[in-house]
């Protein structure tokens, strides 16, 4: 039997997600927290195989969670299931050692056999992502202009963005274009929708 902790926030989601695993005959889900914080100790109290993990939770993110794990209790393996598909999200969690990541959009039956397939000590990885991921370039941003395009996404003008970042706002401009340039986007927007698809935007 295949011992399951699931994190995920939404209520009716994370009911779902234990029906359906437990009338597996070789799956128990033995634990069902709301918060990234309760993750390793809830873990700690009941052993599980498996901890399935949603990113966004309250507390702490999933990710941040599943790297506790890993360190606290190494023999669970962590499962991320996400909305979140985009490469670099993807490349954050394999940094975070985590044996599988799959997307809230999946068939119901590849999330079984997912979970027995990193219980086994395998890795399960959304076949499409992973080689979305693979084929990902580093951003052609600096630093600066990451910071710049940002506080833009953020709904800032130039002269707010002037005023955080200690920059006058003809040199916040000459970033924006800068950006605009470097990511072959039609305007601002365009450029943060890039930026933001390509997972560039911390």
């Amino acid at each position: 039997m295949i011992r399951i902790l699931i994190a995920e926030d939404v209520n009716m989601v994370r009911g779902a997600l234990a029906a359906l695993l437990n009338i597996q005959d070789d799956l128990e889900v033995v634990c069902e927290v709301a918060r990234g914080d309760e993750v390793v100790d809830m873990a700690l109290k009941h052993r599980p195989d498996v901890a399935i993990v949603d990113i966004d939770l309250p507390g702490i993110d999933g990710l941040a969670a599943a790297a506790q794990l890993g360190r606290r209790l190494p023999q669970c393996r962590v499962l991320i299931l996400t909305s979140l598909g985009r490469p670099g999200t993807l490349r954050r969690a394999l940094e975070a050692r985590v044996s599988g990541y799959l997307l809230k959009d999946a068939p119901s039956s590849e999330l079984a056999a997912a979970v027995r397939r990193v219980a086994a000590g395998h890795r399960a990885v959304d076949p499409e992502l992973a080689l979305a991921a693979w084929g990902e370039s580093e951003s052609p941003l600096t630093d600066r202009e990451t910071q710049v395009l940002r506080l833009a996404a953020e709904g800032a003008e130039a002269a707010d963005i002037a005023s955080v970042l200690r920059l006058s706002a003809g040199t916040v401009r000459n970033y924006l274009t800068a950006v605009v340039t470097k990511l072959n986007a039609r305007n601002r927007i365009d450029a943060i929708r890039i930026a933001r698809d390509a997972d560039w935007l911390p």
